[in-house]
């Protein structure tokens, strides 16, 4: 799924069979091999994009895993890794995002001087591997076995913390398994959280809209008058709630933080009804700078979240749930 059409027979001296009269690398047919090859760098140059920026409070992911894919860095192979394959590839010259509705966006870089360029990070020798460079295979790799859904902005948020867990074990025989059982387990939290990522269903019961909807509701249940002052500052659920929800709240929290709240989360049969309890949580816990702010501070306040004590914020969820 990595590897380019032909490469590794061409390498061994044998003719390239990808190289065809029925298919070449200007066949616009869709069932192509070529086609493919080059509609799947336009995802993966998004999902390099993200997750070479992935969590820079720190430095880990811009390392050298311990552990890197031998077979595509053995030299006797020649096989190009993903990060050749970017920096190859004939879209360098172009800012590709693909949104959640499924739409792919392209723009000239010169429009997008503010985004981070692609050689920002200083690259590693040859022979190595940077964990950012592992998770962008986790994340190729569950685009190319799920095209309905490939790779939305925000994923590479969601893989980051289950990686980072599972390479920094002290037991070294179980951290060099760290990208088998990161993309093992990330496929089974997607099973359960894609329908966040997936536009179409926005409206439906399994529908991002409706789970925010239901953080607000959660709310009135249990402090009304929050509930009334927000909604009287027409502060609706998706200016902050759907970050909160989508990413389950690895945006708002430093990564150790993070890891501590899903602990909980993933500790619970019910866990996204206890991701809303958290979310309600939170809103509870800073009821009175909320009750006493305008619109601005409000939203200041909700989209940079001001209370960093996560197990404060655990217990107060814990105490809703008693509640009920």
């Amino acid at each position: 799924m990595i590897i380019q059409p032909g490469i590794a027979k061409a390498n061994m001296g044998a003719s390239r069979e990808d190289v065809t009269f029925e298919d070449h690398p200007l066949n616009p047919n869709p069932d192509s091999r070529w086609n493919t090859y080059f509609k799947d760098n336009e995802v993966l140059l998004q999902i390099d994009k993200d997750v070479r920026r992935l969590c820079p409070d720190i430095s880990f992911f811009q390392r050298a895993t311990e552990y890197p894919c031998l077979l595509i860095l053995d030299p006797q192979n020649e096989f190009e890794t993903l990060r050749k394959r970017v920096e190859q590839t004939t879209l360098k010259s172009q800012t590709v995002a693909r949104n959640r509705s499924g739409v792919t966006n392209m723009s000239s870089p010169h429009k997008n001087a503010a985004l981070p360029a692609l050689n920002k990070y200083e690259v590693l020798p040859n022979g190595c591997e940077a964990h950012w460079e592992v998770v962008e295979r986790i994340l190729f790799i569950y685009a190319k076995l799920n095209p309905g859904i490939a790779y939305v902005q925000g994923m590479n948020e969601i893989v980051g913390p289950l990686y980072y867990t599972f390479a920094t074990d002290p037991n070294s025989e179980w951290k060099e398994h760290a990208e088998a059982d990161t993309f093992f387990c990330f496929t089974n939290l997607m099973a359960e959280i894609r329908d966040n990522f997936i536009k179409s269903l926005d409206d439906s019961q399994c529908g991002i809209t409706y789970k925010m909807e239901k953080v607000y509701s959660t709310l009135k249940e249990k402090d009304v008058e929050l509930y009334l002052k927000l909604q009287e500052q027409n502060i609706k659920p998706q200016f902050f709630a759907f970050r909160w929800l989508t990413l389950l709240l690895s945006q708002e929290f430093l990564l150790p933080d993070v890891i501590r709240i899903w602990d909980s989360l993933f500790a619970d049969d019910s866990r996204f009804d206890f991701l809303l309890l958290v979310c309600c949580a939170m809103l509870v816990l800073i009821r009175e700078q909320l009750l006493e702010g305008d619109f601005t501070v409000n939203m200041r306040l909700l989209q940079d979240y001001p209370i960093t004590d996560v197990c404060q914020i655990l217990q107060k969820a814990k105490e809703l749930q008693d509640s009920k």
